[in-house]
């Protein structure tokens, strides 16, 4: 919903207090909530009453409406509060804490989501739960009232069978937190079951994996980038080229200012839930990247391109950091923002824009959704322009002058929703694709938007004893930081370390390894969620399976797997590598929930290729080398540029500029090949690589 406080004239519970969107929302609800908190738990052991758990986010369309059907309406408050300690929790904010009890309505009820609605014995056991309730007994579902009442009454009355099927549940909660073992080498065979599994699931229609909902996928569409650039495989670059088409010309994608939506509610791409989020737009923009440097296409370098300047337009903060997501809705209605009538288009454009304008689009009298229109191009363009009779040039110079007047109309519009919530983790997924991609497509500015964003974290969001915090909103740094976090932002570091060479954002990644290795290493293989300064809950568990975020063990593998291989780090990178091993179970037997175990594990498995880049007399000369560097996908690069101490960097050492020209050297498998003078020597390098 909106950023924004409480009626002054309302009455508020004590969300009020709190910085988070998502619970200010709440805050004038007539429902007695809690933050999550000692005060909340001591109440109810020392009242000895269950507690409701609500968990959702600010830009979740039917934590919304649950809100305005349940906990705005004074009689249903009523009924929570005599019988319930109320906690309202963003999981956003506590992602360990959604964590621990979706497991548990996943196991009750074989489903998950959000709003996430869930009783808990006092000790913080679950018992009951679910996800959306309506008012009343609706299509099969109980009426939230109802089963409120019902949890009350098994409270009382049986209250000796809740304890213990709640104790069961932690016991299974436990069990499902430990890891599979699997023994044997992490070999080659392991990324072609995964291309295998991903091809089972590929659905050759419309691209991507399974039916509607659909989501995009991005770690699994970045394995098949691999095995095409490792083995050739021709199916694996269709199914990855195919679904990246289909997916930037339907809906799902922002036509006139970039960005993706969540995921799409239908099979081909066209209505999403309206939301962006931030970790969507940066795992996208490295997708769209990699298949740039694989494909040279010029329309993924478009649609990256825009989409990152969707990020630097409207989701960055001043201070540098990125917010968090952007709402569906606007004035209480999902996708009202974006939506068109076909009569508003031929108003903006005349008769005569408008023509080819609907027939690229589909837009229609009769819409193409709810009556309205979501902007998607049904052919490609060079299609579009022939049956229309047109030149291809043309037409897309014809449309972007039609999208920026249409967009102007838009931002016209109450627009949907910020929450402006700065998320460490999430920064680091989204500062990887700004550094790369300002090499990959020459534009600096991304450069400087991932720096700031570097520098806003590192100074913003830790602690004097260099621990990591998870969130930042309207001043104030807080909540520890969790395993994501740390393994996300020195991935990004690392990355934006090798685009720049300057020191700051190696030592950071650095000194943060030490922190996570220190902090979340299990003595039985992977990374725990939480650290051991972190607060207990009732599980600590390890977070394995990629969801629409990559999994925090398959990142902290990747990102020390890298800074291993690029520092000579021969103890970062067995760490990572030990990780690798205590997820092979998963790779195994769950490939597609793993896609960034596996594009780590097609890094160790290499061989890694060492440029290292030394800075000669031409003001340009590093930039310029590192923007040839980056044309091609070379999904086991390590990029050492000059300015770093050999002590940091020993990839540098004994390594100097050949005629006052940029040189590089380049090594693989512990052997170096003749140095690389000039920029247009790496160019030469570079094309014969082809």
């Amino acid at each position: 919903m909106t950023d924004h406080a409480h009626p002054a004239d309302h009455k508020t519970n004590r969300l009020a207090a709190e910085t988070s969107p998502y619970l200010l929302q709440h805050a004038a609800n007539p429902v007695d909530w809690y933050p999550w908190g000692p005060e909340a738990l001591a109440r109810s052991k020392a009242e000895n009453k269950p507690i409701f758990l609500s968990v959702g986010y600010s830009a979740c369309h039917w934590c919304h409406v649950m809100e305005r059907e349940s906990f705005e309406v004074p009689a249903i408050a009523a009924v929570m509060n005599d019988h319930f300690i109320n906690i309202k929790v963003d999981r956003e904010e506590r992602p360990d804490i959604d964590q621990i009890y979706m497991s548990a309505v996943q196991a009750m009820t074989g489903q998950g989501g959000w709003p996430m609605s869930v009783f808990l014995t006092p000790d913080l056991k679950p018992f009951f739960g679910g996800t959306y309730y309506p008012p009343e007994d609706r299509r099969g579902m109980p009426g939230f009232p109802r089963v409120l009442l019902s949890v009350h009454r098994a409270w009382v009355e049986r209250r000796d069978e809740i304890l213990a099927s709640a104790g069961q549940m932690v016991e299974q909660l436990q069990a499902m937190a430990s890891m599979p073992t699997s023994a044997g080498e992490l070999e080659v065979g392991l990324l072609d079951t995964a291309a295998r599994a991903l091809a089972r699931a590929f659905e050759p229609l419309h691209g991507g994996f399974g039916s509607a909902p659909k989501f995009p996928h991005p770690m699994d569409l970045r394995v098949l980038i691999r095995q095409h650039a490792r083995t050739g495989d021709e199916h694996a670059l269709h199914m990855v080229k195919h679904t990246l088409d289909k997916m930037s010309r339907g809906g799902i994608y922002d036509h006139l200012a970039g960005g993706f939506a969540r995921y799409s509610t239908d099979d081909r791409w066209l209505a999403p839930h309206f939301e962006k989020m931030l970790y969507d737009n940066a795992l996208l923009s490295t997708t769209y990247l990699e298949a740039y440097q694989l494909t040279g296409e010029p329309e993924f370098a478009r649609v990256a391109r825009e989409t990152m300047d969707y990020i630097l337009l409207r989701m960055t903060a001043p201070e540098g950091g990125f917010y968090a997501t952007e709402d569906a809705d606007s004035e209480g209605v999902e996708g009202k923002y974006y939506v068109w009538s076909l009569a508003e288009v031929e108003s903006i454009l005349g008769e005569e824009h408008a023509k080819a304008f609907t027939y690229c689009y589909d837009v229609s009298k009769h819409g193409n959704w709810e009556e309205s229109n979501i902007l998607n191009l049904i052919k490609p363009l060079s299609q579009a322009a022939k049956m229309l009779g047109c030149d291809e040039s043309e037409l897309r110079h014809s449309l972007a002058e039609d999208r920026a007047k249409l967009l102007e109309v838009r931002e016209g519009r109450i627009p949907p929703g910020k929450d402006t919530k700065v998320l460490t983790s999430w920064n680091g997924l989204m500062i990887a694709p700004l550094a790369e991609g300002a090499r990959i497509l020459g534009d600096d500015r991304y450069l400087d938007a991932a720096r700031k964003a570097a520098g806003f974290v590192l100074d913003t969001l830790r602690t004097a004893d260099g621990k990591l915090l998870h969130s930042y909103k309207d001043g104030q740094a807080k909540f520890n930081a969790y395993l994501d976090d740390y393994a996300n932002l020195i991935d990004g570091l690392t990355r934006l370390y090798e685009v720049t060479g300057e020191p700051r954002w190696l030592e950071g990644a650095l000194s943060l390894s030490d922190v996570m290795i220190s902090e979340f290493l299990a003595t039985d293989g992977g990374f725990f969620y939480t650290g051991k300064s972190h607060e207990a809950l009732v599980v600590r568990q390890k977070d394995t399976f990629d969801n629409a975020t990559p999994s925090g063990n398959a990142m902290a593998a990747t990102a020390l797997l890298r800074l291993g291989a690029l520092t000579g780090r021969e103890d970062l990178f067995a760490i990572g590598q030990e990780t690798l091993q205590a997820v092979k179970a998963i790779m195994e037997k769950a490939p597609t929930a793993a896609g960034q175990s596996v594009i780590a594990l097609d890094f160790l498995l290499g061989p890694v290729r060492e440029y290292a880049v030394i800075a000669g007399s031409e003001p340009r000369g590093v930039a310029e080398v590192l923007e040839a560097i980056y044309t091609k996908f070379l999904p086991h690069k390590v990029v050492a540029p000059s300015g770093t101490s050999t002590e940091l960097m020993p990839l540098l050492e004994g390594r100097t500029a050949i005629a006052g020209q940029t040189t590089t050297y380049i090594c693989e498998k512990f052997a170096c090949q003749a140095p690389v003078v000039g920029v247009d020597g790496i160019k030469q390098v570079m094309h014969d690589q082809s």
